[in-house]
């Protein structure tokens, strides 16, 4: 008999549907609800895909319950994870009928990507249960989770969510102020204004920029992060480095002008055929499926180093 509690998600979209083939796997009951019918209909079949991309068995699948009520979802839930589009107002109207529809004991989890948790829960009955939860995409191939606290209202809610997504093999991490993006956000973003700007400035082209990141530092990113590197050729040298370049960097606050005219012509990226660079069919495609072999490959060889230790 199954003893873990029950995790709900809300939404089955992108992120939903593999939040939810995380705890399934690990062995949770989990519900899953959608206000999509279509979503909810290709549920089972992105968790089955999920399952034959890391080769594993079936039985996540069969864990995953898809309900067509929110309060199906939610009424015995003991955490759930919302995961519905990035939007402040749509967020905060599904989180109200969970502070109503969820047990008192229930901690509720919003997977946003930017927008600060205190703006989520402001003014909510249950907001001292509200706890960000920044899943990576796609979150069952990337480990990180950002576990976000808004001082002074929910910090006795994230220590048992890190214990959570650690027993279901997650890698989570503590921001412990609740500011816009976060942690991982506001530095991926940091690097791609500079790269909006050295293309908008006529450096270089958009596809030197990813040759550059890919097979210079990039390389070195997965295994040596910015501090360990700084401290590792030395933080006078970084000093001298600062020196050089802080002047130079580009500090629009805003949306980049470059960025702003692409969306205003409508060219959106792989979706459209052309963004920063030009895309066919055929090599967005070959994109995405270079991105995922890799991080399952990671995933697989991790779980066979667990196995084997």
């Amino acid at each position: 008999m199954n003893t873990r509690p029950e995790i709900a998600v809300i939404g089955a979209g992108l992120m939903g549907h593999g939040i939810a083939w995380i705890f399934a796997a690990g062995g949770w009951p989990v519900r899953i609800f959608d206000p999509d019918p279509g979503a909810r209909h290709a549920v089972q079949r992105k968790l089955s895909d999920i399952s034959q991309l890391l080769e594993t068995a079936h039985d996540a699948v069969e864990r995953v319950q898809v309900c067509e009520t929110l309060e199906t979802a939610v009424y015995e839930a003991a955490f759930v994870f919302e995961a519905a589009p990035e939007n402040l107002e749509l967020k905060r109207r599904i989180f109200t009928d969970l502070c109503r529809l969820t047990p008192s004991a229930c901690i509720l989890a919003t997977n946003t990507s930017a927008l600060p948790i205190g703006r989520i829960s402001e003014g909510l009955s249950c907001r001292e249960r509200i706890v960000g939860t920044h899943f990576w995409n796609p979150p069952h191939l990337v480990p990180l989770v950002e576990v976000v606290e808004v001082e002074g209202v929910n910090g006795a809610v994230v220590a048992p969510m890190m214990t959570l997504l650690r027993e279901a093999g997650r890698h989570p991490v503590h921001a412990r102020k609740d500011v816009p993006g976060f942690i991982g956000n506001r530095l991926q973003h940091a690097l791609k204004r500079e790269a909006i700007a050295l293309v908008a400035n006529g450096v270089c082209d958009a596809e030197t920029i990813d040759d550059v990141v890919k097979l210079g530092f990039g390389r070195r990113l997965a295994v040596l992060g910015p501090m360990e590197q700084s401290d590792l050729v030395g933080l006078d040298l970084t000093a001298s480095i600062h020196a050089t370049i802080m002047p130079d960097l580009d500090n629009t606050d805003t949306v980049h002008p470059y960025l702003r005219e692409r969306v205003q012509a409508g060219d959106l990226g792989m979706k459209t055929g052309r963004g920063f660079r030009r895309w066919t069919n055929e090599n967005a495609a070959a994109v995405r499926r270079r991105l995922s072999d890799f991080l399952a490959a990671s995933v697989r060889d991790a779980a066979a180093d667990t196995r084997e230790t």
